[in-house]
């Protein structure tokens, strides 16, 4: 069965819903989630996507997170989404960043979150994380300036900002 994902509009607000299939062959403006996670060492974990991925297939992120579903709010789907891609459960999420992305794959409103100092276990979901490790703050913001880093695009625009601001002064940043 196709999820059924929650439509937004250019505000920022709920306005329908589609099946995932019809989202993303028309491109319909929808809302995502992104969230970053960080170790005790202020290290980012960093996966690659499946090849099998519906969007940007292959290519690294260094964030978990997905499409909202109908009737699902932006910090209920981080909580699902972080804890099917990585096995990250059992802590609060905290706010970083808004805002929207498009592209000729995507179009969507972005609620990012950052679970801070996780230590416990790492688990990918196989059908969506191939590899995944975790990197100094410092490698991947030096990354996000390597235009042959096959980073996700949304997640170099939108998470990049933060990530910057983060290794420029440790501690809580949000946008």
């Amino acid at each position: 069965m196709d999820e059924i994902v929650a439509l937004y509009d250019t505000d920022g607000l709920p306005c329908g819903s589609a099946p995932r299939a019809l989202v993303r062959r028309d491109n319909l403006h929808h809302a995502a989630t992104a969230v970053v996670v960080l170790d005790p060492d202020e290290r980012v974990y960093v996966h690659r996507r499946t090849t099998t991925k519906d969007v940007y297939p292959g290519m690294y992120d260094v964030c978990a997170g997905g499409v909202l579903l109908a009737g699902e709010g932006p910090y209920e789907g981080a909580v699902r989404e972080v804890a099917e891609e990585l096995g990250v459960s059992g802590v609060p999420l905290v706010p970083i960043f808004t805002g929207a992305y498009e592209d000729a794959h995507t179009s969507y409103e972005a609620f990012g979150y950052l679970v801070d100092n996780w230590s416990g276990e790492v688990r990918w979901q196989p059908e969506e994380v191939a590899w995944g490790g975790w990197m100094a703050l410092e490698e991947v913001v030096a990354r996000l300036d390597d235009p042959d880093w096959p980073l996700v695009p949304d997640s170099r625009a939108l998470v990049g900002p933060w990530l910057r601001a983060r290794a420029q002064s440790p501690g809580r940043h949000t946008f």
